[in-house]
């Protein structure tokens, strides 16, 4: 049950099918209704009508039968069988009957036809293994039979009536699905370019053409756009600017730091607060660096995570222990996944150290899962610090934001899971931060993994 109704997710979800399946229903239903109304609205007419053909038809045999010289019958009967499909036959006791079909329409005309024919006339669908429409009459004291094609008593315009209703409701549904079409595209198109920005991309301009509220928002979606362009480039203008400005009088400083007539102690304090001042001027060149302008290539991430592991044993105070399956591929650019693991450890080092503890432990894994989803690759980094505050986490992701002050034993620019988040929507991966259960600090990262061309 639970397969079948994931079967049916994309009905749930595409605005095009639900539209396109409702007004379906909604036209068949109402088609449905008006054919039976129509079918029942024609039964009498077409009885009353197809009645008096059949009497006429029997009257006229009848008559021409009692008038006919006796030498002539035989011929008179062979013109009606060959020109008008009547045949007349003797009506025996012995015949073996079978009864015509309680229809609609042989309930509403049988009636009318014994009232004109009398009510002895006997009617069969069969006789003698026969089929056609059988009536009995009489000409002076012999009995006959008169038979009849069966489908004088079947609708002869039901099939036609059903093929024009068939090719109505094709028609109809030709035009559902264009006006579907036509609602869901400006919202498709809405959507897609609402999920480009969520992705840190841009968009191109929506087109102002079609209904008027479709063009106001079309507008409004444009303007709004190119005002977060023009934000966003202003910032990273003023953050590149200041960042770039910081420069020099830090080089300055750390001369005369080295100049200085200074105590090792204060010399080497003094020079931990350059490094500081020049890591932060780092992280916000990193960050005001546009990401929708690199350039992706299929990367061995496996390979990548493993060297910068290999690197970050520089760190004396930090422990790694690492599950990283091999020959994974993503579509990425080297420099910024590599700038991704080292923030991550980074920050695992500052914030994440183990209450009681020497070293920072920290655990990283990545897999790939067996379950066939878009985002198949997990790459997880858990530290066993004191974890995050449950307020805190909803906000961490925001530039310049910290945890508290159970996180904040290092100095920091608070940029670092920002740069994080921005190069994983660059990557059109996910991200999930949440504090395990057993205690520390856990990132998941969920990428697409890169099939061999």
């Amino acid at each position: 049950m639970r397969d079948y109704l994931n079967s049916l997710e994309w009905l749930r979800s595409g605005l095009f099918w639900r539209t396109f399946i409702m007004l379906a229903i909604l036209v068949t239903t109402s088609m449905i209704a008006w054919l039976a109304n129509f079918r029942t609205l024609e039964t009498a007419p077409r009885a009353q009508q197809m009645a008096a053909q059949i009497i006429s038809i029997v009257t006229i045999t009848r008559a021409a039968l009692t008038h006919s010289a006796p030498e002539k019958r035989q011929e008179l009967l062979l013109d009606l069988a060959n020109k008008e499909g009547v045949q007349i036959y003797l009506l025996e006791d012995s015949d073996q009957i079978e009864e015509p079909e309680p229809t609609a329409f042989f309930q509403e005309s049988k009636p009318l036809m014994l009232r004109g024919l009398g009510y002895e006339t006997r009617f069969a669908s069969k006789l003698n293994g026969i089929s056609g429409f059988w009536i009995s009459f009489d000409i002076e004291g012999d009995r006959y039979w008169l038979r009849l094609e069966q489908d004088r008593l079947d609708p002869p315009i039901g099939q036609q009536l059903l093929s024009w209703a068939i090719l109505t409701l094709f028609l109809t549904l030709l035009g559902a699905a264009i006006i579907s079409k036509l609602i869901n595209d400006p919202l498709s198109r809405l959507s897609n370019a609402a999920r480009a920005v969520a992705k840190g991309k841009q968009p191109p301009p929506l087109p102002q053409k079609g209904p008027k509220e479709i063009r106001e928002t079309n507008l409004s979606f444009n303007s709004m756009m190119e005002d977060l362009v023009r934000i966003e480039s202003d910032r990273t203008i003023i953050l590149a600017g200041i960042s770039h400005d910081l420069r020099t009088p830090l080089a300055r400083m750390q001369l005369e730091v080295e100049m200085a007539n200074l105590s090792n102690e204060a010399r080497i304090g003094m020079q931990s607060d350059l490094e500081q001042m020049d890591e932060i001027i780092n992280q916000f060149l990193d960050y005001a660096k546009p990401l929708d302008k690199v350039e992706f290539e299929r990367i061995n991430i496996s390979d990548v995570m493993q060297q910068v592991i290999d690197e970050a044993h520089r760190f004396q105070n930090l422990r790694l222990r690492t599950a990283i399956a091999p020959d994974i591929h993503v579509n990425g650019n080297l420099t910024e996944l590599r700038r991704l693991f080292n923030n991550l450890i980074e920050n695992a080092c500052r914030y994440g150290k183990t209450a009681g503890a020497p070293i920072t432990t920290l655990d990283v894994q990545c897999s790939r899962k067996t379950k066939e989803r878009k985002h198949n690759i997990l790459i997880s980094f858990r530290d066993h610090g004191m974890g995050v505050a449950e307020q805190d986490l909803i906000r961490l992701l925001r530039p310049f934001t910290r945890g508290d002050a159970s996180r904040s034993q290092a100095n920091g620019s608070g940029l670092g899971l920002a740069i994080v988040d921005r190069i994983i929507k660059s990557h059109g991966g996910k991200l999930r931060i949440y504090n395990h259960q057993e205690g520390g600090f856990v990132i998941v990262i969920a990428l697409q993994e890169s099939k061999e061309a």
